[in-house]
Formats: C-alpha cells, structure tokens, sequence
C-alpha cells in the first residue's frame, strides 16, 4: 500500500451504517460548535475531519462519541440488537458502549492514560471492563499489545509518567485497542509530537488500522495525516460541513473555496 492510498477499505454496499449521524448541531449559547452534520460511517471505513482551529471538528467529535450530547440531531449505532441512538440510552449504558465497543485516542495521552497505575495495568482495564478475569490472560494480552505498538514488553509495570510522549501516546492506543472496539474516535493523535515521533505513529495507527479492519473518525488539521490514514474525508468551517467525499478526490480536486486555501496551504491550519 502506497502513503497516498487509504488505509482500510470497506464496501458500502454490503451492509448496514456502524454509525449514523443526522443533522447533529451543538450549540454553546449563541456560539455554533457544529450545525446539521449528516453522514454515514460503514464498517472498516476510515472517515476524516478537517478544518482549522474553530471549525468545529472536535466539537462534532466529542458528540459523536458520546462525551457531549447535540442540541439537535440523532446520532445512531449498530449494535447487535439492532441501530440505537446513543444518547437514549442510559448513562451507565452509554459508558459501558464507550469502555467496550468504542475507543477514543486523545491528543494528550495524558487525558486518555491513568498516570499512577503500570502500562500493564492501563491496558488490563479495558479487558476488565470487557468482563475478563484472568490475571494472567490478562497480562499476556497488555505484554502483547505493549511489544505491538513498539513499548518493551519489559516495561510493563512501569508507569506512564515515566514514558516519553510519543511512548505514552502508543501506550494509549494499546490501551483502547486491546479490546477491539468496532469503532474508534481520535482526535489529533500526532498533535504535540515532533516530526521523527510523528512519522514513527502514523505508521504505526496504518498498520493496525489496516490489520484490525478499524472503522474510525480521526479529526486532525493535518492533510498528510488526512491522506495516510483516512478513506474519506469532511471539511468544517464555522460549524459545518462544506465539502466531502473520497480523501483523494476531496484533496486532489477541491471544490470549496476552503478547501482549496487548505490543500494550497495558503491557509494556515
């Protein structure tokens, strides 16, 4: 697989949505997070936000992953049962969904990490909110995850303040991959790494991205991130969507005046 090609693939046409989001709108007062976003996510899609500073792409994020509910708009996912709308569920039930069938990778591992228990122990948790009990199932999974995310095995009882960033930010993505969510959200998973660190991950999230079938909404203002990883791709300002489709069409082709200030990086994001 080539940078320039996605790193999943996926076929709309033979199943269900995994999540829908209709007209979701978030509203701070009488300041716009995001207005009427609509689209649908299909299994093993990989789907891109991006815009600059403000645009509302990590607003649109944290409703969509459950943190922060819409002023208006349905937000809906596949279960087994059949699709619910994530926000008529309980709170208690909502919280189990994001421990077990979603991930979410901050941009700051620290929000994502819990700093004064081991690595081994950070990835454990979420195979114990899984319902798995056996320690030592449980450790041979954290020191298998540890080595494939590029983490010593044999620091697995070393606490993430003691990791550097980009070791704690693969520690995260451990973490929320162990229990192989269907879906996972990130938001600027390479922000605030430098570049040989940034170059080191991207590669890494490729991979596993690839490897596990992930369907995942990644939001990031940077278009080379964009392009590496994602399938397709949606375009904010001021709250709304102004352009979308295939990553490389939107960022080879584009149509929005935006859009085009972006890609030509006269606009910086």
């Amino acid at each position: 697989m080539t940078i320039a090609q996605p790193a999943s693939s996926f076929d709309a046409d033979d199943t269900a949505p995994l999540l829908r989001a209709t007209d979701v709108s978030r509203f701070y007062g009488d300041r716009v997070g995001c207005a009427g976003v609509t689209f649908d996510l299909w299994p093993g899609e990989v789907l891109g936000v991006v815009g600059e500073s403000g645009s509302g792409k990590s607003t649109l994020l944290r409703c969509l992953a459950g943190l922060d509910p819409p002023t208006g708009g349905r937000i809906v996912f596949e279960v087994p049962a059949g699709p619910v709308d994530i926000y008529s569920l309980s709170e208690q039930d909502r919280r189990r969904l994001m421990r077990t069938a979603w991930g979410i990778v901050h941009q700051n591992p620290r929000d994502g990490l819990r700093m004064d228990i081991t690595a081994g122990g950070n990835v454990g948790e979420r195979l114990m909110d899984r319902g798995d009990r056996h320690y030592g199932r449980i450790r041979a999974a954290a020191s298998d995850w540890l080595g494939r995310v590029e983490i010593d095995p044999a620091r697995i009882d070393d606490r993430p303040r003691d990791f550097s960033g980009g070791m704690q930010q693969r520690l995260q993505i451990a973490r929320v991959l162990v229990s192989e969510p269907r879906l996972v959200f990130m938001d600027e998973p390479t922000g605030g790494l430098d570049v040989s660190v940034q170059a080191k991950l991207l590669d890494l999230l490729r991979v596993l991205v690839r490897d596990l079938g992930l369907a995942a909404v990644i939001v990031t203002h940077d278009l080379a991130v964009a392009r590496l990883l994602t399938d397709r791709l949606m375009v904010m300002k001021d709250g709304a969507v102004i352009e979308s489709g295939l990553t490389d069409q939107v960022l080879d082709d584009p149509q929005a005046a935006y859009t085009q200030l972006l890609t030509s990086a006269v606009l910086t994001v």
